[in-house]
């Protein structure tokens, strides 16, 4: 398992980095330069992992701390929940990117995304996590109310500039109009079962994904 990424310690140009630039938190700032922050989000992060649920009280007594100092570390539930699913998504990102290998274009863009969506799809511990409280993971992953969707959509619209240019499709969209389509794509096949009811498809985000950038 690996560490929660400090924004300013990674490279400005990489898909690790660029959702935390884009769309930073008060807690995501203070993790690189607030030890009892990185401490909570760690064992808040452990906790998730292993399909707990996250309670603040349990997480408060665990650090010996009162809940009044713990949210004065961290924040709110809320705040702390986006931090964590955020840290996680980085590490699937780059998964996602190095299986793409030597794929380019809107080809690239497309297996990328869909072994994100895969490997979401798969992850026990976060379909755990939508089963147990889906109103508040549809309101933290999919809506501007926590910085997840923002964060995702930089970086789908980071991927769209880089591998099909500044004005894609002749510029008839921009990347920021084609990166907001695409991470709707993702979230309606990954969410399906909390939107629909219907069970999460890799392969229908797949030919969705591909569709949508005209592979």
């Amino acid at each position: 398992m690996t560490a929660p990424p400090d924004a300013a310690a990674l490279p400005v140009e990489s898909i690790a980095a660029v959702g935390l630039k884009a769309a930073p938190s008060r807690l995501s700032e203070r993790l690189g330069t607030h030890p009892d922050a990185a401490r909570a989000m760690r064992l808040a992060r452990e906790t998730f992992i292993v399909g707990d649920r996250v309670d603040m009280g349990t997480l408060a007594a665990a650090l010996g701390v009162d809940r009044t100092s713990l949210f004065r570390w961290v924040g709110n539930r809320d705040a702390l929940l986006s931090e964590i699913l955020w840290s996680l998504a980085i590490p699937t990102l780059i998964q996602a990117e190095d299986a793409a290998g030597d794929l380019a274009g809107a080809e690239r863009v497309a297996a990328l995304l869909t072994h994100f969506a895969d490997d979401l799809n798969r992850a026990g511990y976060f379909r755990a996590f939508l089963r147990r409280e889906p109103a508040r993971a549809l309101r933290l992953l999919t809506t501007a109310d926590s910085p997840i969707q923002r964060r995702y959509v930089a970086t789908a619209a980071w991927l769209v500039r880089r591998d099909l240019g500044g004005e894609p499709f002749d510029g008839t969209i921009t990347p920021e109009e084609l990166a907001y389509l695409l991470v709707r794509v993702s979230e309606s096949f990954t969410y399906a079962d909390l939107i629909t009811g219907e069970e999460p498809s890799t392969d229908r985000a797949r030919t969705a994904f591909r569709h949508l950038l005209r592979v």
